[in-house]
């Protein structure tokens, strides 16, 4: 946080007010798995809507955080067209909302935001690794049908959801059905990764996995 953070990051921003510039990081971390909302920001941190646009293109290029765009096929619905940011170092992220122990980080409110950034974390290294761009998505309509992840690889979307559950039922399949459906994408299953010990069927097309596997 000091070393790097508050000292390289801020001084490529040429941002003076250290306050109001940890004001922005933890923002963007408590917001870890949003919508990128520019306007409340910028209005939370007390700056402009540029620089807080600019402040989060520079942690993205500094590898901080990772904008997954959101998957524009339409389907006949309209659609979210903003991407979602998560803070790719989840030990950082917890630190930075105020999270230091075992239990209010696994059982409090972030628990679900940050288990997803961390599955998300991980598929951004995978492809990384292999020396190639993300090729990640997210799918949400403005109704709110919605699918965590679509992995674009092969020339197949294979779509994921993220759930810090440890019991999963049909109810947690929801946003992978509808998208199978309207997508009428037969030739991959849809995943539901959570904190479950072995793979297992949740509905036609449709398996849990642990989240490690």
């Amino acid at each position: 946080m000091q070393t790097y953070l508050e000292r390289d990051v801020r001084q490529a921003l040429n941002v003076g007010d250290l306050n109001t510039f940890e004001r922005f990081l933890r923002l963007v971390a408590a917001r870890t798995g949003q919508i990128a909302n520019y306007s409340d920001l910028a209005r939370d941190t007390g700056i402009s809507q540029p620089s807080a646009r600019r402040w989060m293109s520079v942690l993205e290029a500094a590898g901080q955080v990772f904008l997954l765009p959101p998957y524009h096929v339409n389907f006949g619905k309209r659609l979210i067209k903003s991407s979602k940011a998560y803070w790719l170092d989840t030990a950082m992220a917890s630190f930075l909302i105020g999270l230091h122990t075992r239990g209010p980080l696994m059982q409090g409110a972030f628990a679900g935001a940050l288990f997803e950034t961390a599955v998300v974390s991980e598929w951004v290294k995978a492809f990384l690794n292999r020396g190639l761009p993300p090729s990640l998505y997210f799918w949400r309509t403005r109704d709110g049908i919605e699918v965590d992840l679509l992995i674009d690889y092969d020339g197949k979307l294979h779509p994921i959801e993220i759930k810090s559950a440890s019991t999963i039922n049909p109810h947690h399949a929801v946003g992978l059905a509808k998208w199978r459906s309207l997508s009428q994408s037969t030739d991959t299953n849809g995943i539901v990764l959570a904190d479950v010990s072995e793979t297992f069927s949740v509905s036609p097309g449709i398996r849990a996995a642990p989240w490690w596997l």
